[in-house]
């Protein structure tokens, strides 16, 4: 799938092929090389790439032609592929590696005094026979891991595959010299080793299968087909061949294929895999429903306004993967530590051959081949590989189930260290849904002033400008036309209406432009912001010609998720664009002691900005439109959206509905995730530091070592699965507070 932003594309490609973290490492360098490439990010537990390229300098086939080059199958995001799966290439190859193993794993009991009552057929001690099952799959089998290894050491690199290849081979070959001098047999070495291999590889691809299965989620509410009414006539037809424009008919119960508006009638929309909202949501004519969503009633039109990749559900799995693609601070660690990885291992398996060799046991040559075998087959960088990037994608998946869109994993490990959060007020602590409670007009009526000013704020985006329109509607106002409309976020508007510049702002900006505000209205003004309420400002050629009171009720859940996030250590405070009364009333409403009125959108960056300085972890949460400077500077921006596509543009992560609680539940989920990280790492560690040396002195065969490094591995996945269980435990328990989040007080 190619999303598109201006002059870059963004490319979403599976890749298989890879057999550790090494393998997206390499390929991240080779394809970042190339021309008009501007980022690569390869995810090797999700075998998925995240490419920036530079739009008319480079095509999608180029990139996924280097990628074959490398030795790797790369293809589009979502495009079904022919033919046997990797998962099912490795099932396959498993099956027939444990079969030809058996009768060799049967030889191995004479290898041991306690197993020598054992019965042996006659057919299975004879070498040719053991020399020809072993070659089968050294040779057949595990030619995958001599391409790998070759592809590898072409980039001057070293995988998995490589000690693999390298440890399977010296043991087939010692077992092949053993044969021709008339010593014991160990042609089961070789196999045990690529037979466990392969099954660590196929459980490891199974539970990872299961964990993007987790992340992947939005896919499934994709339907393949949608009714379209052309000329009056009814057609099933593909979603590729519905266009914007056209008109759909719901399916009751079956996911809307397309974003619209809907023409008629009335219904519930479920958008809870979509927004986090377990409670339907009621539709009527006008409205704006999602791809994604169900409506309850069936036959109502829908006229489409995106379809494909550029509807809000794309745009959301777009992101989600690209946040399990891009690497955090732990990743990028674990991924130097995993470039030097193998190399280090050769190494210390040389060093372990030379010890055995000249000290430990001199001459020996078998003993000293034997042993380093065994430190290069317990080596696993797959545990190192997985660690971060496996608890990721459970993460961002879970997070965009619950209306939560992750852009990059740096934010969620930020997010878990967070202790200190700046709040904007409206539409944050707020509905964000501001109604008039009054008008007070210097001069004529009220409906006159409104006139002015529901025609100077037609093409203002910000809340107030909205609360405006609707009461102009709703009094039935012809609103004229507006010209030279122009904004200055966080102070207010100005536009030409029937040859007059009028103006509307906040006390800041009504003091900037020097209005003269008479007693009256001051009145006016302090007596409702005692009460709570917003004053806006409006003037006609520069002179004020009037107020207008704003009510825009904090959230029932509001007190409650500013509990929880400080009682989760996190200092909650409160910014905004107010006056002091009504920045007084909302932060005492909530329970919030620190708060700064009167501030513009640079003073919130400033502050934002001042907090680091004294060492805190700061996250802002406000909407995309006036808090973006404070939201680009906090260590984790989070906008607070309404379901709409504009608010995916913001902030580090974007919370569809514009729920207070949303951000507890993001910082449990990232602390939860971070820890799990640690656990996998610290695993992954013990493992390697207890396995290797205990291999090098004697205390493994080679065949256990191999077997213990392949399913290290499945052990970190296991581990990584019981984060989902952790996410829905803790998680719980926030529901009672989600189902009322949306009610005001």
């Amino acid at each position: 799938m190619m999303q598109k932003y201006g002059a870059e594309e963004v490319l979403d490609l599976r890749i298989e092929g890879m057999s550790c973290t090494a393998c997206a490492v390499r390929i991240e360098k080779a394809v970042g090389k190339m021309d008009g490439v501007y980022g690569v990010s390869v995810h090797y537990a999700g075998k998925s790439a995240n490419i920036r390229i530079a739009e008319g300098l480079v095509s999608s086939s180029s990139v996924i032609e280097r990628i074959a080059q490398l030795g790797f199958h790369a293809f589009p995001f979502g495009e079904e592929q022919t033919g046997l799966s990797e998962i099912g290439s490795l099932r396959m190859r498993f099956i027939i590696s444990a079969l030809l193993t058996l009768p060799l794993l049967w030889t191995m009991a004479h290898h041991y005094s306690w197993l020598q009552g054992v019965p042996l057929p006659v057919m299975l001690q004879e070498p040719l026979l053991q020399f020809a099952l072993a070659s089968i799959i050294q040779f057949f089998i595990g030619m995958p891991f001599y391409f790998g290894s070759y592809y590898a050491l072409r980039e001057r690199t070293a995988t998995m595959d490589v000690l693999v290849a390298i440890g399977t081979t010296a043991a087939f070959g010692y077992s092949y010299y053993a044969m021709m001098a008339g010593k014991p047999l160990y042609f089961e070495t070789s196999a045990v080793v690529i037979t466990a291999v392969l099954l660590g590889k196929l459980l490891e691809a199974a539970a990872s299968e299961r964990v993007m299965s987790e992340g992947e989620a939005f896919a499934q509410l994709q339907p393949k087909d949608a009714v379209i009414v052309r000329g009056g006539i009814q057609e099933r037809v593909p979603l590729a061949r519905i266009r914007t424009g056209e008109h759909l008919l719901t399916e009751a119960g079956i996911p809307l294929p397309a974003d619209g508006v809907l023409l008629d009638g009335e219904t519930e929309i479920n958008e809870s895999f979509l927004t986090g909202e377990s409670m339907p949501v009621v539709k009527t004519a006008g409205d704006q429903v999602f791809a994604g969503t169900t409506a309850a009633v069936s036959g109502l039109h829908v006229r489409i306004t995106a379809a494909g990749d550029d509807t809000l559900l794309s745009r959301i799995a777009a992101l989600t993967r690209q946040a399990q693609s891009t690497k955090s601070t732990i990743g990028r660690r674990v991924d130097r530590l995993s470039a030097i990885f193998v190399p280090v291992m050769l190494g210390l398996s040389l060093a372990t051959l030379l010890l055995w060799l000249f000290v430990l046991r001199p001459g020996d040559a078998g003993a000293a081949g034997i042993h380093a075998l065994a430190v290069l087959l317990a080596a696993c960088p797959c545990a190192l590989g997985l660690a971060a990037p496996i608890s990721l994608v459970l993460a961002s998946g879970k997070l965009a189930r619950r209306g939560i869109v992750l852009k990059e994993a740096g934010a969620l490990e930020r997010l878990a260290q967070l202790n200190t959060i700046v709040l904007d007020k409206t539409g944050t602590l707020t509905e964000g849904r501001p109604a008039i409670t009054a008008i007070f007009p210097l001069r004529g009526s009220r409906n006159a002033l409104l006139r002015l000013a529901a025609a100077a704020e037609s093409q203002a985006q910000h809340p107030f400008a909205a609360a405006i329109r609707t009461a102009a509607e709703r009094a039935g106002i012809d609103v004229p036309q507006a010209d030279a409309f122009h904004s200055m976020p966080g102070k207010g508007i100005g536009a030409v209406v029937e040859g007059e510049q009028v103006q509307i702002g906040n006390a800041a900006f009504a003091a900037e432009q020097g209005w003269q505000i008479s007693p009256s209205t001051a009145m006016f003004a302090s007596h409702r912001e005692l009460a709570g309420e917003t004053i806006i400002y409006a003037a006609r050629d520069g002179i004020c010609a009037g107020a207008f009171a704003f009510a825009d009720p904090v959230k029932r859940s509001a007190p409650e998720a500013v509990r929880l996030l400080q009682a989760a250590g996190v200092s909650v405070l409160l910014a905004t664009g107010d006056h002091l009364p009504a920045a007084r009333h909302a932060a005492h409403a909530v329970g919030i002691a620190d708060f700064h009125p009167s501030m513009l959108p640079e003073h919130k960056a400033e502050l934002v900005r001042s907090l680091q300085k004294k060492g805190q972890v700061v996250g802002m949460a406000g909407d995309g439109w006036n808090d973006a400077p404070a939201l680009a500077a906090a260590h984790v921006g989070m906008a607070m959206g309404s379901g709409t596509n504009a608010a995916l543009d913001a902030g580090h992560l974007t919370l569809l509905r514009p729920r207070l609680t949303g951000i507890h539940e993001a910082l449990v989920i990232s602390r939860l995730t971070v820890r799990n990280i640690r656990q996998n790492l610290g695993f992954a560690f013990v493992y390697n530091m207890v396995v290797i040396p205990f291999a090098a002195f004697g205390g493994l065969e080679p065949w256990m070592a191999g077997t213990a490094m392949a399913l290290s591995s499945v052990s970190v996945v296991g581990n990584a699965l019981r984060l989902n269980w952790q996410m829905k435990r803790a998680l719980g328990k926030s529901s009672d507070a989600r189902r009322v989040d949306q009610q005001p007080v």
